[in-house]
């Protein structure tokens, strides 16, 4: 058979055919995927790259933020507070280190074995533990006052779900004993009252921080330190606490045997105007603070202010005498022991006749000293009280000092500035008293008060002359002799000096009738004075009440204690040892 090539119709043609026959195109159709693969390869490395450095450069901080915020917690490192001591350096306030143990209920396991044995750590019931862990779903604490050895022994049970925390509690060995002038702290460890209070940012220190690293289960995997924690400074005080304690036991005594409602004690250095101690009853152990109330934390030696009564007649003659009104020898009539001014009549316990302005003041005679001070003008009495601390509030650093009250000397009338001139119708706080006292005890210069050692003796500011600081003392010395109203103020081998004070406790515009508050203030030894006790009872209700009876004794025993714990050596010219037994009839 004869036959010849079709020709077929290219679109009827075999693929196969056509692409054996174009192999340029169908390489070129490759090389443009491999140029559209790479270059879609390039640009998503170039997105990496560019998103890459936005991330680690431009935005940097913000993720850094992030991851801190949810993967590091922070802690503060408690700073440990300051030491209080006293002036030899024995610890008044400490604080010690504790530790607190918390639970994390949804991590902790209510049915581990290991919950009994940390019940008993813990001083618990098991049952009582199991309570307290299924009555909560958030963190809490279940103890903040572990010993070093409870915690030692929780960690050693690697309980998940129970976490430790340092934490410091302050600590007062002495107990009640400088609760009042110390103060407290609150639970955050800062100062609440007292010189922990006024003394707080120096004592208090400077907290450390520290982060946490936590993984996605909130599990604690490392830390890194920020700061560490700087101690506070300690605090050195002025306060003895020999002393303080010799004055504590010494009201306390008094406290029991006058049944009284409570008294103070100050105990003032003549040469620096240290306080040396400071004490009231009733006071209160700061370690213990659950049932705390005003009346045992108030710092009554220093808030509260009170009548002083004959102590300030002390003043009264010195005012005088520094004038040039009268002098230690001038005459007195006291007879008949009463003396009316307008409506009102002021009397002696006990008629005296005749006085000297000597006799006066050691007798503690009211007429006597009403007549001395009618030698002067009101503002000339006013201005010397004024300049002997009275009507101010002290500087001493303690939140709550009192100015005490003294009005001014236009609004008195004569009977004001009688009243007066003897500690009535005039109030004092306990320290103010304490103070003015060293302008006799020194050369008639009043002395700054200080709660902190002072390297060595201070400058005061002038207030009399030494002479007439000389002739004070001297009368202040036989008003603690068998003549004057103090004899239970001596110390055997010692010669000392002070004043009594008596006065009715102002009460509904007038004066209870038989509440009184009973003070005295002296130095010693008499010849060379080295420190002023100040001692005030508030309400004796034994059956006596006048300062020499309830008062004196307790200056007594104070200042016996420590002229002997100063070391001081008794007076060799003292042949006959004072009759510590004797009482004055009529003492006041």
């Amino acid at each position: 058979m004869n036959t010849r090539p079709v020709n077929i119709p290219g679109r009827f043609r075999s693929s196969a055919v056509g692409k054996s026959a174009t192999p340029v195109l169908t390489w070129r159709a490759t090389q443009w995927r491999s140029k559209i693969v790479l270059g879609l390869l390039m640009l998503g490395f170039l997105a990496i790259v560019v998103r890459a450095f936005v991330l680690q450069l431009v935005n940097a901080d913000q993720w850094q933020s992030r991851a801190i915020k949810r993967f590091e917690r922070p802690l503060e490192i408690p700073a440990t507070r300051g030491r209080v001591l006293d002036r030899h350096g024995g610890v008044i306030a400490s604080s010690v280190r504790e530790e607190q143990v918390g639970i994390v209920p949804a991590k902790f396991n209510i049915n581990s074995p290991k919950l009994d044995a940390l019940a008993e750590i813990l001083e618990i019931t098991p049952t009582e533990l199991r309570k307290k862990i299924a009555a909560s779903k958030r963190f809490f604490w279940l103890s903040k006052s572990l010993n070093l050895e409870q915690a030692d022994r929780i960690r050693a049970l690697r309980l998940e779900g129970v976490e430790l925390e340092v934490d410091y509690r302050r600590y007062y060995p002495y107990g009640d004993a400088f609760a009042h002038i110390v103060g407290f702290t609150n639970a955050a460890e800062q100062g609440a009252e007292g010189l922990e209070k006024t003394h707080d940012s120096g004592l208090r220190g400077v907290k450390g921080q520290t982060r946490v690293v936590v993984d996605r289960r909130n599990t604690a995997v490392g830390q890194r330190l920020i700061a560490d924690a700087a101690p506070g400074k300690d605090l050195q005080l002025s306060l003895d606490a020999s002393i303080q304690s010799i004055s504590q036991n010494a009201l306390k005594t008094a406290m029991t045997i006058h049944r009284a409602k409570a008294a103070s004690a100050v105990v003032i250095d003549v040469q620096t105007g240290e306080v040396l101690a400071l004490v009231n009853e009733p006071s209160f152990d700061p370690n213990n603070r659950a049932r705390l109330n005003t009346d045992t934390v108030r710092n009554r030696a220093v808030t509260d202010a009170f009548e002083p009564g004959s102590t300030m007649k002390s003043f009264s003659i010195a005012a005088a005498l520094e004038l040039g009104r009268v002098t230690a020898s001038t005459s007195i009539q006291t007879a008949p022991g009463k003396l009316t001014i307008g409506n009102r009549t002021i009397g002696d316990s006990h008629p005296h006749g005749l006085l000297t302005v000597e006799e006066i003041l050691a007798k503690s005679s009211n007429v006597g000293t009403v007549k001395v001070s009618q030698r002067m003008k009101p503002s000339e009495l006013h201005d010397f009280y004024v300049a002997a601390g009275f009507g101010r509030v002290p500087d001493v650093g303690l939140n709550g000092a009192t100015a005490g009250r003294l009005r001014n000397p236009q609004n008195w009338v004569p009977i004001d500035q009688a009243t007066i001139s003897y500690g009535h119708g005039v109030s004092v706080s306990l320290l103010q008293l304490a103070r003015a006292y060293t302008i006799f005890a020194r050369d008639g210069d009043l002395v700054p008060i200080s709660f902190v050692p002072q390297p060595g003796p201070v400058a005061g500011v002038r207030v009399i002359s030494a002479e007439t600081a000389k002739l004070v003392r001297g009368m202040l010395e036989r008003a603690t002799g068998p003549e004057g109203t103090a004899p239970k103020a001596q110390v055997i081998g010692f010669r000392v000096a002070g004043k009594t004070g008596t006065a009715h406790k102002p009460e509904r515009g007038g004066y209870a009738k038989n509440k009184y508050v009973a003070s005295f203030v002296g130095f010693a030894p008499a010849e060379k004075p080295r420190f002023v006790i100040a001692v005030m009872v508030d309400e004796p209700s034994a059956g006596k009440h006048y300062g020499g009876e309830v008062a004196a004794p307790i200056f007594s025993q104070i200042a016996n204690d420590t002229l002997r714990r100063m070391q001081l050596s008794p007076d060799p010219a003292l042949r006959i040892f004072p009759a510590v037994a004797l009482i004055a009839e009529g003492t006041q």
